[in-house]
């Protein structure tokens, strides 16, 4: 069974292969690039994830101590659900109560979790929220010293050379404009509050646990 997953998600896309292609290798100036990959490559989102993990060492060794103790908890009352579920006259009633009990132990475990790593979370959210502010600026001096004149998401391409790929410009223009973020939030500060959606490429401070077994 698949309870929770590990409570920090690596930023790690998949690199860009530096290749030294002309700029006229682009397509008719079209160009593709994965701004949440290029958040996550750039070296403050780097540095500062190493200082996360430094600075919130003890939430977080908790929150995997008490991943695994939870994960134990939960499996043999999967394990019971599962066995009854298999026998020739499961009873209905029975079945619901236990996968309601899975169920309700499941959400507060993963209250547990959300509340252990909430700090480590919060200063991810605000890291994240300092280099996206840069994007925009990044984008923009990426695409003019490529000199593309139609730039996409890598998912809106039916087809695309990697050589129009131009997330590791994007990053190399945040390495430039935001070197170095702080992991402390100000006090008030709460995520998006500046308009700055999170990039999907942040980490989440914990998967959610799946959805508990239902009775036939």
């Amino acid at each position: 069974m698949t309870m929770f997953k590990t409570l920090l998600l690596a930023a790690a896309p998949v690199a860009i292969a530096a290749m030294p292609v002309p700029a006229a290798a682009q397509t008719g100036g079209i160009a593709v690039a994965n701004p949440e990959g290029a958040v996550a490559q750039s070296n403050a989102w780097r540095t500062a994830q190493s200082q996360i993990q430094t600075t919130y060492k003890a939430q977080l060794d908790q929150a995997q101590a008490r991943q695994t103790a939870l994960q134990n908890e939960l499996r043999p009352l999967v394990t019971a659900f599962e066995t009854a579920r298999a026998a020739p006259n499961a009873n209905e009633a029975t079945l619901r109560t236990q996968a309601t009990t899975i169920q309700q132990r499941e959400q507060a475990a993963n209250a547990e979790l959300q509340r252990l790593t909430a700090p480590a979370s919060r200063a991810r959210a605000y890291v994240v929220e300092q280099i996206s502010a840069q994007l925009p600026a990044a984008v923009n001096a990426a695409v003019a010293r490529k000199k593309v004149t139609l730039l996409l998401r890598p998912d809106a391409a039916l087809y695309t050379q990697p050589s129009n790929d131009i997330t590791a410009d994007v990053t190399t223009e945040l390495n430039r404009l935001v070197p170095s973020v702080t992991i402390t939030p100000p006090a008030n500060w709460q995520p998006g509050q500046q308009g700055q959606p999170a990039p999907a490429a942040a980490p989440a401070a914990a998967a959610p646990a799946p959805a508990a077994p239902r009775g036939r």
